[in-house]
């Protein structure tokens, strides 16, 4: 296990300058920790495995988000530390890793998986520990009703909101027959699904659903299923060959006649859009859960969090220009973290006693203003399904930048329960 810990004694100097960088909260003077234990909090981790990008990502996130907050004071009066274990974006490994984490280290909750395969196959386990597990995933699985009382996503939307709020969007600009090409698991299964729904109760027509496996490394021979009809290719990948397959689709069409394209980022997070062999897809679109590109109207609360992560202008390190971020979903890590603090504190919670307080008072959260906590924009949590929802951006490439073309409302994400979490024993 490596164990990282950030923040517990933070200078005077160190102090002031966070203060300066809008980093503290209000009225914060120099902490006294006295001999208060540290809360310590378990990170289920994709340091390896076809999560690798995002893992190494979500560990410097987590890193940033922890010594925010305990250069603000910690929770309840209390320094926090993170532990971070690897699970190899593995099922199997993910559900040994809550074991340890809390068995073994005695962690207080888990946090941190995206992979939907990864969750699933995790979440069982954290309820049989009956300790919390709050996921940075995106997938319908927690909103459906699969899981428990125990698994909560509190600082990301799911699959089936994003897709229902820009399905009206890509229908009114792009075209009415879709084909889709999306990665054969839980996740890609949630875009087949919602999207093809969305699409049809907008008058439009999904022609084709291409599902490719998740470890796929060549791509070619999916590209002569896209029908020579489609209006719009709607494409969303993962993975560590998500380079070979957005360039494999500009040699498949060439500088021919094309669909539009409308795709996630995901497809092509931690990878620069204007790497060669990507010109192709200059005037395409991307749905982004958050910006990469800085935006002309960045808040106060974006450019902390950028300087925090240690993330430039573009979306890259700022001590690396190549190294690219998974920026459209490493927020989720820092506003978790954030929500963690706020359950705590408002369950007065101590120790692993009080675990089932923390759950309750997260399922009681309602709006969530944009702040230095949520720095992605303004949510609404529903502590009946465990999920949040939030804004969606659809983005368009210009000279090899994405830059931001719509918003979507909270509202336009916003579908029927699937379940009471809280009628349900824990």
């Amino acid at each position: 296990m490596t164990k990282e810990l950030f923040g517990i004694n933070p200078s005077r100097r160190a102090i002031l300058k966070g203060a300066g960088a809008g980093l503290l909260t209000a009225g914060f003077a120099a902490q006294v920790w006295a001999q208060s234990a540290p809360i310590k909090l378990g990170f289920q981790l994709h340091r390896t495995g076809i999560g690798a990008a995002y893992g190494r990502w979500y560990e410097r996130t987590a890193q940033a988000a922890l010594k925010v907050i305990n250069d603000g004071g910690g929770i309840n009066g209390r320094p926090v530390e993170i532990l971070f274990e690897d699970d190899g974006t593995d099922p199997k490994r993910g559900a040994e890793v809550v074991e340890k984490l809390v068995s073994q280290a005695g962690c207080d909750l888990v946090f941190g998986p995206l992979f939907s395969h990864v969750v699933i196959g995790t979440a069982p386990r954290a309820a049989e520990l009956k300790v919390p597990y709050l996921v940075c995933s995106e997938g319908y699985h927690v909103a459906s009703g699969m899981l428990n009382r125990w698994t909560m996503q509190p600082g990301i939307t799911d699959v089936r909101a994003q897709v229902s709020s820009m399905a009206p969007w890509v229908l009114a600009n792009l075209g009415k027959k879709v084909t889709m090409v999306f990665p054969d698991y839980a996740f890609g299964h949630d875009h087949r699904d919602f999207f093809t729904a969305a699409v049809e109760a907008g008058g439009g027509q999904v022609i084709a659903q291409v599902a490719i496996p998740p470890t796929e490394t060549s791509f070619t021979r999916y590209m002569p299923q896209i029908p020579a009809d489609t209006e719009v290719l709607y494409h969303v990948m993962v993975g560590p060959a998500v380079l070979t397959f957005v360039k494999e689709l500009g040699e498949f069409y060439g500088s021919g006649a094309r669909p539009e394209i409308f795709g996630f980022i995901d497809s092509l997070e931690a990878v620069d859009t204007a790497s060669p062999g990507l010109e192709f897809l200059e005037g395409t679109h991307f749905w982004e859960g958050h910006n990469r590109v800085k935006q002309a109207d960045a808040s106060d609360h974006e450019t902390a969090y950028r300087a925090a992560v240690g993330v430039d202008d573009n979306g890259a390190s700022i001590s690396d220009a190549k190294d690219v971020s998974t920026y459209a979903h490493m927020f989720s890590v820092w506003e978790t973290l954030h929500v963690i603090k706020a359950g705590m504190e408002a369950s007065g919670y101590q120790s692993t006693a009080d675990r089932q307080k923390f759950v309750e008072a997260v399922e009681a959260m309602t709006d969530m203003p944009a702040s230095l906590a949520h720095v992605q924009g303004d949510k609404r949590f529903n502590g009946k399904t465990h999920q949040v929802f939030g804004h969606q951006f659809i983005s368009r490439v210009e000279g090899g930048k994405l830059i931001r073309a719509h918003t979507t409302s909270l509202e336009d994400g916003m579908y029927e329960d699937a379940v009471d979490y809280t009628t349900q024993s824990f």
